[in-house]
């Protein structure tokens, strides 16, 4: 055990080592300093540029920037539904796998285009290999999206007073090529030397020690894992995730993969400190992230090496924890661990069955999903956090009694009246879905090509952790994150529909709206700072944005964990 938990510290370590000199390197390409993948990428982006019709230098506003972000997110959309709803139809299709259905293409398009990848589908038996290539393709842009959202809402922060934000497609190619390109290769050429496949042909058959001839799935595996996790995406291309042999085959990788989704949220809090020139502010908001990062990680791996209380009942030794759903590969600590990790960065896969986790380790999985705003994921991790700041900056002006300020810009009501309608949109999401799914599993649905039947025909589980499977599936759209309590069977109109419908919302207006607020901002007078401003880059500003983050998750949730896996875990 002390062997696990070392690992875990070494690669949580590391990360953060890296992700220092990799946020500044973030923030020298935004800026437009010149680094050294120049004569590499240059040419790249010029073409790109040139072939597109893209002018880089003509500046937008803020709702410019949005205008050209929803728009190319509605033409990803057509593409990919299309491609998904003919793929039986298509090439690049050996294995023969039939064409999704209207609703589950529905689903799996809006998935893949907002970075959740929720998947009600089994990635080798529901893709076929140009299918799956179309969402590695959205894999890469909708982290790019999210990495230029984060850059509209920094130079906003920079810049005294102006309506000029950059350009966005500037930023949302260069976040492609210059960095999640680079990084993605790096991962893959791991995967790939460590036997994960990369290939177009068809299924293999291959001989059992015993005897038995099974057919094994392979495909371009190992460019679609990297990006996954690189991403923070973490659709899985095989249908069991990061716990497949073939996505995942070692310790080694299984490292790889975890440092590949901790690695660019934390470089872009570094990159916010090198790109304002104020590190101190970035140590803060990097602080309080990880904080609340260890009080979710520590109970979680605590719960799953201590082993199923109700085994241990029976009279039977747990020397191994908690294996239920786990890969032996792997063991209970780091798998624990990841499973912190990939629902508090949004990355959504997983290297064990969530489903199986302990109860507290489930309500610490849910509650990182509820609060999504400790690291988050690339770009959206910071963008979900300025909410807090700009929630935080207004009590605390109401506490000292002074119109409340942020680098110099007065917040008034306009601004925390967008900031509180996101933070109200989340549990909003997640909670009202969430009784409207109970309701319908006791009940019926009133559409009977939605869904026929009660709890029996889509839960494996009814009580407590029926519930809590129901809670995940919300709040993990609601998240963007993607992972689920796969009890649930989700693939049917019901789920399909309402978790698209989830999905959309849960990620565009919490860009929409720090992305405006960003803009208004930047368009007001600045104001120099005195002995009364509210000092931003404080061990106390750090703690007041830490609990109005804790308050708001336990007014909006605790009710809820209660009824499920904390409920379950009472039962035991």
């Amino acid at each position: 055990m002390n062997t696990e938990l070392f690992g875990i510290i070494s690669i949580f370590i590391v990360s953060i080592v890296l992700a220092i000199p990799t946020g500044k390197y973030i923030a020298k390409i935004y800026l437009g300093d010149k680094t050294f993948l120049d004569p590499v990428f240059n040419p790249i982006e010029k073409l790109i540029f040139k072939i597109s019709g893209i002018n880089v230098t003509e500046e937008m506003n803020w709702k410019q920037h949005l205008k050209a972000l929803l728009s190319i997110n509605m033409v990803w959309f057509f593409l990919c539904f299309f491609v998904l709803l003919f793929q039986g139809s298509l090439f690049l299709n050996p294995d023969n796998n039939p064409s999704m259905s209207a609703d589950l293409a529905f689903n799996t398009a809006i998935s893949f285009l907002v970075n959740c990848n929720l998947q009600h589908y089994s990635g080798e038996t529901g893709l076929s290999y140009l299918s799956q290539m179309v969402l590695m393709f959205l894999q890469f842009v909708s982290a790019g999206v999210g990495m230029a959202s984060a850059a509209i809402v920094f130079i906003a922060m920079k810049e005294r007073t102006t309506d000029k934000l950059g350009n966005f497609y500037n930023y949302f190619i260069k976040s492609c090529t210059r960095i999640l390109l680079p990084l993605s290769a790096i991962v893959a050429v791991i995967l790939l030397f460590s036997g994960t496949p990369m290939t177009f042909e068809g299924k293999d058959t291959i001989t059992t020690l015993q005897g038995d001839e099974v057919s094994v799935s392979r495909g371009p595996a190992a460019a679609f894992i990297a990006i996954k996790h690189i991403g923070t995406n973490g659709g899985g291309f095989f249908g069991v995730n990061s716990a497949h042999p073939l996505e995942n085959p070692s310790y080694l990788t299984n490292a790889v993969e975890l440092f590949s989704q901790l690695i660019i949220p934390f470089a872009m809090i570094f990159a916010l400190g090198f790109y304002l020139k104020k590190r101190k502010f970035s140590y803060i908001v990097f602080g309080v992230m990880t904080i609340g990062f260890l009080l979710l990680v520590i109970p979680t791996v605590i719960n799953e090496c201590n082993g199923n209380p109700a085994i241990t009942k029976m009279g039977i030794t747990q020397t191994t924890g908690a294996m239920e759903g786990k890969e032996v590969r792997f063991g209970p600590a780091i798998s624990g661990f990841w499973s912190i990790a990939t629902t508090v960065i949004s990355t959504g896969s997983v290297n064990s069955m969530h489903d199986s986790a302990m109860p507290i380790s489930g309500a610490m999985q849910l509650l990182a999903m509820m609060v999504n705003a400790f690291y988050g994921g690339c770009g959206v991790g910071w963008l979900n956090f300025y909410i807090f700041i700009i929630l935080a900056v207004f009590i605390s002006g109401l506490m000292v009694g002074r119109t409340p300020e942020f680098l110099g810009k007065k917040i008034e009501a306009r601004e925390v009246k967008i900031a509180a309608f996101i933070a109200i949109l989340h549990p909003l999401l997640i909670l009202s879905g969430t009784a409207l799914a109970a309701y319908f599993a006791a009940n019926g649905t009133p559409m009977g090509f939605w869904f026929n039947g009660n709890a029996t025909a889509w839960l494996n589980n009814n009580g407590f952790h029926g519930f809590s499977e129901m809670l995940y599936e919300f709040t993990s759209s609601a998240a963007n994150n993607g992972s689920g309590f796969e009890g649930l069977r989700d693939n049917n109109p019901f789920w399909n529909i309402s978790t698209g419908i989830v999905l959309l919302l849960g990620r565009f207006i919490p860009i929409i709206g720090p992305v405006a607020i960003a803009g208004l901002l930047a368009n007001k007078k600045y104001i120099p700072e005195s002995a009364g401003t509210l000092k931003t880059d404080t061990t106390i500003f750090g703690i007041m944005i830490f609990a109005v983050i804790a308050i708001i998750a336990a007014l909006s949730f605790f009710p809820a964990l209660a009824l499920g896996p904390l409920a379950e875990y009472f039962s035991m």
